[in-house]
């Protein structure tokens, strides 16, 4: 089991900003939203290059901030997504990509039953601020 992503610790990555600027500072987040239930279901950065191909081939592309590169979600695991629509905030630095999924979710986390989950899938208990999975 790999403890920062299905553990009960709350250990928030509080750096990984400052990570992304050093190795790509030419990117902007994205939050991910499932067009039809409005869940936020991934954040991830794009740069421009990434938005342009992501908007020409209407499928949810992104810049891999760790492998420094154009990264096609779903790509190896089937799990795509279809890009419906780009919302762009108001300072212009972040951006909301509306997809729907062509099959099923997004995490390449999987739950019990071996089926991926949307990324996220755990809550803070505000009484022991440990975490608790919503999709066991």
């Amino acid at each position: 089991m790999k403890e920062i992503e299905e553990g009960t610790v709350l250990n928030l990555d509080f750096s990984k900003i400052a990570k992304i600027a050093r190795v790509c500072a030419d990117v902007i987040p994205v939050a991910i939203q499932d067009a039809d239930t409005r869940e936020v279901i991934l954040i991830a950065y794009t740069n421009a290059a990434a938005l342009q191909k992501a908007i020409s081939e209407r499928t949810a592309i992104f810049w891999s901030t760790s492998r420094n590169e154009l990264w096609e979600k779903g790509k190896t695991s089937g799990e795509t997504f279809e890009l419906l629509e780009v919302l762009v905030n108001c300072e212009q630095n972040s951006l909301v990509y509306r997809v729907r999924p062509r099959r099923g979710r997004i995490c390449h986390t999987k739950n019990a039953q071996g089926q991926p989950r949307n990324c996220y899938y755990r809550r803070v208990n505000f009484q022991t601020m440990a975490l608790e999975n919503l999709d066991p």
